[in-house]
């Protein structure tokens, strides 16, 4: 099957793409896109493994849905496109990038800068209906997105995953905290940011980490 992904991540991903569940997975995409409102636009589906070749990834942050409102999602997780208002999540993680590290909020909320750095910014199912949550969830991508993790933490060495929440928590249950830095914390959204979040320090460690592996520090 002839997916549009970056080549180095088409090389890595093959077994996946030619998988039955794949099949039926892009079969189920392409239909939604043809009959209803969904997100993000269909070019930037994998647009954080465009962003961030498979050979450059330094950082993992694992997401869950992409964002369902109009003009946010745009492909990684967490970050939305130049000029629309922050969600409440990415507010905190920029209140917790001053709290940390001393750097003010930036004027955008679009993590392309994050992602061109070496940080996979992955949701764990890449589509959604426009303004309805979780509607892609137990399609596929949940699979996909595992094998995604699954090859990372396997065939790399010395990389940094940031587990947000009880989601993100399970979905790398079985990474190598002795191969790589595994940095948990609940979730940055309103309900649970003050209980752990804000003050996890996550971003200065993953820095130190890289720093000691001889890897470049990213400027958050």
């Amino acid at each position: 099957m002839d997916v549009k992904i970056d080549a180095s991540w088409k090389q890595a991903l093959k077994a996946e793409f030619d998988k039955e569940y794949f099949a039926g997975l892009t079969s189920f995409v392409r239909n939604e896109y043809k009959t209803k409102l969904t997100f993000p636009p269909a070019s930037l589906i994998f647009n954080a493994f465009d962003q961030c070749p498979f050979d450059q990834v330094k950082v993992v942050i694992i997401g869950q849905d992409p964002y369902h409102g109009d003009g946010q999602a745009h492909g990684l997780c967490f970050s939305v496109n130049d000029g629309v208002a922050f969600p409440p999540s990415l507010l905190n993680i920029f209140k917790e990038i001053e709290r940390d590290l001393g750097k003010k909020s930036p004027a955008s909320g679009n993590l392309t800068r994050w992602a061109q750095q070496g940080v996979l910014l992955l949701n764990a199912t890449l589509t959604v209906q426009a303004h309805m949550a979780g509607s892609h969830q137990g399609k596929g991508w949940e699979t996909f997105t595992d094998a995604v993790i699954r090859k990372l933490a396997t065939e790399k060495e010395s990389l940094v995953f940031m587990l947000w929440g009880s989601y993100a928590q399970q979905k790398g249950a079985f990474i190598d905290s002795n191969r790589h830095l595994v940095l948990k914390s609940v979730h940055p959204s309103p309900l649970s940011a003050y209980r752990g979040f804000i003050g996890n320090n996550h971003f200065s460690l993953a820095n130190r980490y890289l720093k000691e592996h001889n890897k470049p520090e990213i400027n958050w």
